[in-house]
């Protein structure tokens, strides 16, 4: 039986989960794409989701109505928040997740990986490794052996999550950033780009810099 996947975003990583799943079914996986859900496509986006021949199947809403009941989501949106509004949404409309690995990626032993996980290409995860629903690991990150990654995490591109890291729901890891060994980061908190982070973060706290501080009130203005 062949999997019928929706994505919903058909922003940057929604494409990229496109990217994905042509990689799964070039490697003999049995999937579908049957299109993107995105109640806020722009022109810019539709025309790239035009020229590879995926359909833009509309508004969350106007999709679920003419669902079959078959599919599974995925959904392609960064913003951790969103995510998990995006994923209540449709669990309480009984559309059931998907999860996704690249071909290219590397999974040790032992890792427990949730339902609507996203897996770009050049991941690696180590052994023993937890990850919750819902997460996206970006390309080239890593994720270090006995770590444990929350529900809804987002891990951007070369970040490293170094080995027994505990990170809550909802983290934004930055890319480039790093998280040294055996820290906690806080549900809510955000690693901000090319950080280096030496100590636990608290719930909700953004941290910037090396080593990583808190970003002070204002900064970002």
């Amino acid at each position: 039986m062949i999997e019928q996947i929706v994505v919903v975003g058909g922003g940057g990583f929604g494409r990229e989960t496109l990217d994905v799943i042509d990689a799964l079914i070039a490697a003999g996986e049995r999937l579908r794409i049957v299109g993107v859900v995105d109640a806020a496509l722009s022109d810019t986006n539709a025309m790239r989701l035009h020229e590879r021949a995926v359909a833009h199947l509309g508004t969350e809403q106007e999709w679920l109505r003419s669902a079959t009941g078959d599919e599974k989501f995925v959904i392609g949106v960064g913003a951790p928040h969103v995510r998990a509004a995006i994923a209540e949404r449709f669990a309480r409309a009984g559309v059931e997740p998907a999860t996704l690995i690249h071909p290219q990626a590397v999974v040790g032993s032992q890792a427990r990986i949730g339902a609507g996980v996203v897996i770009t290409s050049g991941v690696q995860v180590s052994t023993n490794v937890t990850i919750g629903d819902h997460v996206h690991l970006n390309p080239g990150c890593i994720v270090g052996h006995d770590s444990a990654l929350d529900d809804f995490v987002s891990v951007n591109p070369g970040a490293v999550v170094s080995g027994d890291v505990v990170v809550g729901p909802q983290v934004l890891v930055g890319a480039a950033s790093v998280v040294l060994q055996g820290l906690t980061v806080g549900p809510g908190a955000t690693i901000g780009a090319a950080a280096c982070v030496t100590r636990d973060v608290s719930p909700g706290e953004v941290v910037v810099g090396v080593p990583a501080r808190p970003m002070e009130t204002g900064a970002a203005s």
